[in-house]
């Protein structure tokens, strides 16, 4: 019985070594934090959860995310150093780019939209310049 206590807790430590976040992901996740912070201002919440990962220059990542009509959203971004240039882009689930307001600051851009119907959309997010590295995506609501 013990042995299997041993085997769980090092299955857990394992997987928590596995997905810890390196210091560009940190980094750039408290820059798009930063960002989206700005927007509490405005009365938005920030969604529990993000995503980050490495981007190479104009390889973009799709993020699915499931949106309800009658709120607002803006989808925060950040590259984890400057010298980087980062897009968002939304797209409903036909693949139909959406219409969106944009804030576009070098390493940090943001994409923010009310969806006219519930559903799933997927979130665009691209290195647009600079080297690869490491970049985090936020969502706020209202």
């Amino acid at each position: 019985m013990k042995r299997i206590g041993f085997y769980i807790a090092l299955l857990a430590l394992t997987f928590a070594v596995a997905f810890a976040e390196s210091d560009s992901e940190v980094n750039a996740r408290k820059t798009a934090l930063d960002l989206a912070g700005a927007f509490t201002n405005d009365g938005f919440k920030i969604r529990d959860g993000h995503w980050s990962g490495s981007l190479k220059p104009n390889e973009p990542t799709l993020i699915a995310v499931n949106l309800y009509a009658g709120n607002q959203y803006w989808f925060a971004a950040a590259a984890d150093n400057e010298g980087k240039k980062v897009g968002v882009k939304i797209y409903d689930e036909s693949g139909n780019q959406v219409t969106v307001e944009n804030y576009d600051e070098g390493e940090r851009a943001a994409a923010g939209f009310s969806p006219e119907n519930s559903g799933q959309y997927f979130v665009s997010v691209s290195l647009l310049e600079g080297e690869p590295g490491s970049v985090c995506l936020v969502c706020s609501y209202k």
